[in-house]
């Protein structure tokens, strides 16, 4: 079946960043949307969701405010609509429990009709005739296929967990990665020993998640390759580097100068928060007080280089410690691995994969405006531009500041105000005109209320 209606803007994925864009398009009647997620409803990292995480984030890196305080769609409106705005001004946290984040963006959600869940998008095409994107969407409770035509599209399909190369799926059935934690949590508590690879706040949680555990019996390893249990870093000149004259600056560098800068700037956004670590360190001291030490083993400088199954069902850790640059194994009855997620091209855009610019990588080919395609403003991504636009790419913070560029380059048009400079420091060579006065374009007199 065909749909007549032909759509500005084809969003394929609802995570946060499509979901925010679906929600800064809701008023702009001169644009038409439509978003697809194959799932059955919207739920952010569930085998994460513990009850007292956070996100690393302001509650301002919410779906909308950065690019509009006043839109209905705003966390502050959740809040005040359920009734919880006073509660949370007396809480005086800044930094909102993840499955409020999670119920906040349920609650957008059932506000847009423009959010279709239960839709597996199958093909996508380009006609030249009429220099449209046709999808074919397959309904998942039914099977029933539809067409839809578009003049953009958006690719928010999000990330997948990211395994070691040596983790062969299915091989290792007391081996998990974060993202199935909370699934597998109750297997897990019936081991004697459980160990924790990685070095981020995934890792960080799960850990402390488990602490109480061990006053139980449980022995807990956390093992990370970094030489410490580093934090965020999230002091405020840092954080200017979240900016979009940083985005500006990173992007306009060679591409080996990019990568040689993202490697040195795991701190920025692989990190633990500082809160977290002081409450595992003041947790570990509590289990000391007694005179025995906490039954935990905490390494850093342990690279994990293979799984080996024991002769008894455990696992072997094949690691290699980088400083005394020996090899050991540590045996385990349970791994769970903080590895992170990596990007994954979805399988429909074979159909106009020859619309698609690459690099010498065959990574995207990523513009400033976020496009990818060859002629630079018509498929756009969301969360896959992270070798070209650097680490601020999975910021929430930078969701509506992104979505405000796609949405004003698709409309022709600034639907919304998307800011130049809001930093103090200079991140290139600054030419004698932007020496001056850094933010000269934000204070002018043309942009002061009289």
């Amino acid at each position: 079946m065909k749909t007549q209606k032909i759509y500005d803007i084809i969003g394929i994925g609802i995570g946060p960043f499509n979901l925010g864009m679906a929600a800064l398009a809701a008023p702009l009647e001169d644009l038409s949307v439509i978003f697809f997620d194959q799932a059955a409803v919207f739920n952010w990292h569930p085998g994460m969701m513990l009850n007292d995480a956070t996100l690393q984030v302001p509650f301002m890196a919410d779906l909308v405010t950065l690019a509009d305080p006043t839109s209905p769609y705003s966390f502050l409106n959740f809040i005040k609509q359920t009734d919880r705005l006073y509660k949370f001004y007396i809480r005086e946290d800044f930094y909102i429990l993840r499955k409020e984040y999670n119920a906040y963006c349920k609650w957008v959600i059932a506000q847009l009709p423009s959010c279709q869940f239960n839709q597996k998008v199958l093909s996508t095409d380009y006609d030249e005739a009429t220099q449209l994107y046709k999808l074919i969407v397959e309904d998942q409770r039914n099977l029933e296929k539809q067409v839809y035509y578009t003049r953009k599209l958006v690719l928010g399909t999000g990330t997948i967990p990211k395994m070691p190369d040596f983790v062969e799926p299915g091989k290792h059935v007391n081996v998990i990665h974060t993202a199935a934690y909370l699934n597998k949590k109750s297997e897990l508590l019936k081991q004697q020993s459980v160990s924790i690879i990685g070095s981020g706040q995934s890792a960080a949680e799960i850990f402390y998640d488990l602490l109480p555990e061990t006053e139980n019996g449980l022995k807990l390893k956390w093992f990370t390759r970094p030489d410490r249990f580093f934090p965020m870093e999230y002091s405020k000149l840092t954080l200017e580097l979240t900016s979009p004259e940083y985005v500006d600056h990173f992007y306009n560098l060679p591409d080996g100068k990019r990568k040689q800068v993202l490697s040195k700037q795991n701190s920025l956004f692989k990190g633990i928060n500082y809160s977290l670590i002081n409450q595992i360190f003041d947790k570990l001291y509590e289990l000391s007080v007694d005179g025995e030490e906490p039954n935990v083993k905490l390494s850093p400088n342990c690279q994990l280089n293979n799984i080996t199954t024991a002769e008894d069902g455990s696992a072997n850790l094949h690691f290699y410690h980088t400083e005394v640059e020996k090899e050991f194994v540590e045996q385990t009855d349970f791994v769970v691995l903080a590895t992170g997620y990596k990007y994954k091209e979805p399988a429909f855009l074979q159909g106009i994969h020859h619309r698609i610019s690459r690099n010498e990588d065959n990574l995207y080919g990523v513009g400033r405006n976020y496009a990818i395609d060859t002629n630079g403003d018509e498929i756009f991504v969301q969360n896959a531009e992270l070798h070209t636009h650097g680490f601020v790419t999975p910021d929430l913070g930078m969701g509506a500041y992104r979505n405000s560029s796609i949405i004003n380059t698709v409309l022709g048009r600034e639907a919304y105000k998307v800011e130049k400079k809001i930093a103090f420091q200079t991140f290139g060579v600054a030419t004698a005109d932007e020496s001056e006065n850094p933010l000269k374009d934000i204070l002018s007199t043309e942009n002061l209320a009289v």
